[in-house]
């Protein structure tokens, strides 16, 4: 076995997929930075039988190009194993289109530990699915007065497994109900019990009196062949409180326009979804585990 682990060790991720593979005698391939071509070519090279990612890794390889993807010999690969944020559903077709059914996602946080893993029979119905609840785990949807949510209805998410943190430095802790704790995302489940991330609680948009959770709006546009990447928020205004506000990381070469954007939203979605706000950038903000963050792009100029 030889495994490819790309994130930073300070990464739980990484730390506990490191003690996994070296517990399994598995031979270890990693590197000091992520490179997306080193990547592919050590898949390659190196004979890689599982590789560990997180979601931006897989973006910033699949942007090389399909046929530069497809030049690397990678028949040695039986599972791509993401985590850290969640995987955009079209990032999860790609990566089964491009690797064969190998993509398994696993769902949970720094506070909850885990909480469900898909496997590639999920990302083939459901891309965007996060997979069924793990083996002693129970994960509850709440609404805000703390009741149990219907299936198919987003609620938020609390997990109760056992191996749950016991608080931040600070002595702050996450919010407990009957024993389980919040994970700080709003989900729903569908009908065969596959669980969905539909945001996170504290980046809900509130614009005109209406909910927006940006990551349908962000999973929308991320379906463009002419989008690399694209992140959401609100941003302040005086007629409705809060306006969607997109920005959007263009494929190389390619230069969609701001009314071009707003179009496709408004065809496929709810008007009050339509970003009135468009800006096109080279990179979203990112911090050391890949995570993209939001507040640097609430913090910009416009």
């Amino acid at each position: 076995e030889v495994t490819y682990i790309a994130p930073p060790f300070f990464h739980a991720l990484a730390f506990a997929t490191l003690a996994l593979a070296l517990s399994m005698g598995s031979r270890i391939v990693t590197r000091r930075r992520f490179s997306p071509e080193d990547f592919l070519a050590s898949l390659a090279e190196q004979r890689v039988s599982t590789a560990v990612v997180v979601p931006a890794m897989l973006q910033r390889s699949y942007e090389l190009g399909d046929e530069v993807v497809r030049s690397h010999d990678t028949s040695a690969l039986r599972i791509v194993f993401c985590a850290g944020s969640q995987l955009p559903g079209p990032t999860a077709t790609k990566t089964l289109d491009l690797f064969g059914d190998v993509l398994y996602v696993l769902y949970g946080s720094t506070e909850v530990a885990f909480a469900s893993i898909s496997v590639p029979a999920d990302h083939r119905a459901a891309p965007a699915s996060v997979g069924k609840v793990t083996l002693g785990t129970v994960v509850r949807l709440l609404d805000d007065e703390g009741r149990e949510v219907p299936r198919g209805r987003p609620g938020r998410i609390f997990v109760s497994n056992g191996i749950e943190f016991g608080g931040y430095t600070d002595g702050v802790t996450k919010e407990v109900i009957d024993g389980a704790m919040s994970s700080g995302d709003i989900g729903h489940f569908d009908a065969e019990g596959r669980l969905f991330i539909d945001g996170r609680d504290d980046e809900m948009i509130v614009s005109g009196g209406e909910n927006v959770f940006p990551q349908e709006v962000e999973e929308l546009l991320m379906a463009r062949d002419d989008v690399a990447e694209v992140a959401v928020i609100g941003v302040d205004d005086d007629d409705f409180g809060q306006r969607l506000a997109a920005y959007v990381v263009p494929i190389a070469g390619a230069i969609p326009s701001a009314e071009q954007i707003r179009t496709h939203v408004k065809q496929n979605l709810a008007r009050y979804k339509v970003p009135r706000d468009v800006h096109f950038i080279d990179e979203l903000p990112r911090n050391a585990t890949g995570k993209i963050v939001k507040r640097e792009l609430a913090d910009r100029p416009r």
